[in-house]
């Protein structure tokens, strides 16, 4: 008897599990291969900062900051329609109501998006959504623990201090290149 209640639960997790909403991982993770798409993992490291000469509260904003994920499009001559149907999907999952908007630039279009994942308090996640139609887009997700916007904003006290580790961004520079 306690097979079945085991095999039960554990097709039961199984279920649960595969949830067939959209998120933002699984788009990513689907299109990393595709050839239409260049797909970036940055760490902190890219930052290339002096953890001594920086504050208390800019240490603590670092520390809050695990990675980034970058997945851009590159528009062309031949996947227009391609494009149209991608920058459909982000709209779309970024529509869910756990993307909380933060801001918005310019028209549906064209323009730039920041959105976030948790709490005002307690940010796992923030997503930067940024299309041009003669260019393509970029989808940007910083992931880390307990970020809140303090953070965000002492982080960029660290990016004017930082000496950004371009290599880490060559594939993005290259892509764009004309």
């Amino acid at each position: 008897m306690k097979a079945v209640y085991s095999i039960a639960l554990l097709f039961s997790l199984f279920l649960i599990s595969c949830n067939s909403e959209p998120t933002l991982q699984k788009y990513f993770v689907e299109n990393t291969e595709n050839k239409n798409f260049i797909a970036l993992d940055v760490s902190p490291s890219i930052l290339n900062v002096d953890k001594a000469k920086l504050s208390l509260q800019q240490n603590e904003a670092l520390q809050s900051f695990e990675k980034m994920n970058v997945l851009a499009f590159k528009l062309n001559g031949t996947n227009k329609a391609q494009f149209e149907l991608e920058r459909a999907k982000v709209n779309l999952i970024l529509k869910d109501k756990k993307y909380q908007q933060l801001m918005k630039f310019g028209s549906g279009k064209e323009g730039a998006s920041v959105s976030y994942v948790g709490s005002d308090e307690h940010i796992e996640e923030f997503v930067l959504f940024a299309n041009k139609k003669e260019t393509g887009f970029a989808v940007v997700r910083i992931l880390g623990k307990d970020m809140n916007p303090n953070n965000i904003m002492t982080m960029l006290s660290v990016l004017k201090e930082s000496k950004v580790d371009l290599e880490q961004l060559k594939p993005l520079q290259e892509m764009f290149k004309k």
